[in-house]
């Protein structure tokens, strides 16, 4: 990996997290979200029609992150150039995690608008209104939390997993960033209990989310430091440990 690849490989990895923590807290600022996934389905509709194009733009940059995220995770695959056969494993695990998320939250953008304003219609019949409702809980339970959340929880932890063990034995990381970058995954793995009634579970993967964040960030800084340096790395020889948006709640 060339020095200019490397840094940009850096500023990505600083980058997503950053855009991912920005947009997850203008949404929570302007739409109380995730809290306002509690909400009724009617409720929802009535502020998401409020919010306008302003809100419609932040749910189109909260989808972006993922999406930017699959190519910064292809650039970080190629930081350790040699390794066991399971470190094959990051690009593709890195590319389902980044595109199931973007399914999840582009119904957003796509399709909430119009079923807000189908169900706030003033000539909008009951039965109208509660076909709405129903499409709406329908993309919630399978676009939002089946294939959004708990499919995104899994397999970004499990690109977490085989990273952080690599991180391991990398020359350009320290083994406490691997250590770190193991716990945050497993907390985010924490998320796929929370649909069976498991409450704290929640918690787990937001408080993970962060960590996850921050364990990212600092990634970005050791290759940014590496690259100003010149470091090389050396192939690493051993990866111990293996097992991949607050938590980014879809529904």
């Amino acid at each position: 990996m060339t020095g200019r690849v490397r840094v940009l490989t850096g500023v990505l990895v600083i980058v997503v997290p950053l855009l991912f923590n920005l947009f997850f807290f203008l949404l929570q600022a302007t739409f109380s979200y995730p809290d306002i996934l509690r909400d009724p389905a009617a409720e929802i509709l009535r502020r998401f029609e409020a919010g306008g194009p302003s809100l419609i733009a932040l749910w189109y940059g909260f989808a972006l992150t993922p999406a930017l995220f699959i190519p910064t995770a292809v650039l970080f695959r190629r930081v350790f150039p040699e390794g066991p056969a399971l470190l094959d494993l990051a690009t593709p695990l890195a590319v389902v995690a980044g595109l199931v998320q973007v399914l999840g939250l582009v119904r957003r953008p796509f399709l909430v608008p119009s079923l807000a304003q189908a169900y706030l219609d003033p000539g909008s019949s009951e039965a109208t209104r509660d076909a709405v409702v129903t499409v709406f809980a329908a993309f919630h339970q399978y676009a939002g939390v089946a294939v959004g959340e708990q499919l995104g929880y899994l397999f970004t932890a499990l690109w977490t997993l085989v990273i952080a063990g690599a991180m391991l034995s990398a020359p350009l990381f320290r083994p406490w960033l691997g250590w770190v970058g193991m716990v945050a995954a497993l907390g985010v793995l924490a998320g796929l209990l929370e649909p069976f009634g498991i409450e704290f579970a929640g918690t787990i993967n937001a408080a993970a989310y962060i960590v996850w964040s921050m364990w990212l960030i600092v990634a970005g800084v050791f290759l940014l430091r590496a690259a100003s340096s010149g470091v090389t790395p050396v192939p690493a020889t051993v990866v111990g440990g293996v097992g991949l948006t607050a938590g980014m709640k879809q529904g």
